[in-house]
């Protein structure tokens, strides 16, 4: 048992440390005179990544390059089968002309560039450095061409951060530097027991981390969208979700492999690649027929879900 102990462990205090970091660095920027649209934008939605970098980080680090793709791979399909899914049952996510035209168009560009950048079983320096640099492109085109979604940004922003306006100097330091020492241990113990459990079944890395550990660190969206949803803040679900899939890639992929490539094994080409782009693929006419996800686009987006999650065990 304790394997699966520590592995529980590890997820809740890595998303612990998530939620420290996020909450600290806020802090530490409000004090520093930065907008909160500014923090909403950057420390935010970085934050609530951090979770899978250290762990496709770590993975990596170790040789568990399984771990590392399956974490992202995973975490992008489920946050569009199960996340979306079940965010469209409580509530029907409406959908933007700037959803379709902006967010997902370049969902899928970035979607299937990081499956033709495997192709060739690996990862390198230099794919690397290309997602990070046009992760950094992506911000910097948000800052400069966004300007309404800056405004709304600010307005969530200044709700989100309210709280951590009155941390002291002290408090705003110490939640930081818990939330790194957090993201870290908690990395380790998710990692190290996800693959003691895979060896103990006989079950692949590859379908750990698509699973378990995708669907763990992918945690904090799924709360966030449900969140948003029944609060009829559809516009956040939804641009949460898209989102998130593009950070997961060129951020989290661009950043793990300039640290050290990662492998990509053939498993993943021909069956979670495919299944990510597909879910992708199916998301446009869900949202192009009715310009929402309601109830029955939902269902359809947890059955397919269902679907994967059965053909893959």
């Amino acid at each position: 048992m304790t394997p699966y102990l520590f592995l529980i462990l590890g997820l809740v205090i890595l998303l612990l440390g998530g939620k420290f970091l996020v909450d600290g660095a806020s802090s530490i920027a409000l004090k520093l005179g930065l907008s909160a649209g500014l923090i909403g934008l950057t420390i935010v939605s970085f934050g609530t990544s951090a979770p899978e970098l250290l762990v496709s980080i770590n993975a990596a680090l170790k040789g568990n390059a399984d771990i590392s793709i399956g974490n992202v791979v995973g975490s992008n399909i489920a946050n569009i089968g199960l996340v979306l899914g079940l965010s469209g049952l409580f509530y029907p996510i409406l959908i933007s002309r700037q959803h379709l035209r902006f967010d997902y168009t370049l969902m899928m560009i970035v979607t299937v560039v990081f499956y033709l950048l495997s192709l060739n079983g690996q990862i390198g320096l230099w794919e690397g450095i290309l997602l990070f640099g046009s992760f950094i492109a992506f911000n910097a085109y948000l800052f400069r061409n966004l300007g309404s979604g800056i405004k709304e940004g600010v307005k969530e922003a200044d709700e989100e951060l309210e709280e951590v306006k009155s941390y002291s100097w002290l408090a705003s330091v110490g939640l930081f530097l818990a939330g790194i020492v957090g993201l870290y241990f908690g990395s380790e113990l998710l990692v190290e027991n996800a693959v003691l459990i895979s060896r103990e079944f006989g079950i692949s890395e590859r379908v750990i981390g698509v699973t378990v550990i995708a669907i763990g660190t992918s945690l904090p969206e799924l709360i966030t969208s449900i969140l948003a949803a029944l609060s009829k803040k559809t516009d956040l679900a939804l641009g949460n979700i898209l989102g998130s899939n593009i950070l997961n890639i060129l951020s989290i992929i661009g950043l793990t492999a300039i640290i050290k490539p990662i492998g990509v094994s053939d498993a993943f080409l021909s069956s979670d690649f495919l299944w990510m782009i597909g879910f992708s693929a199916i998301l446009f006419p869900l949202m192009k027929t009715k310009m929402k996800i309601s109830y029955f686009e939902g269902l359809v987006l947890l059955a397919c879900y269902i679907a994967y999650i059965f053909f893959l065990i």
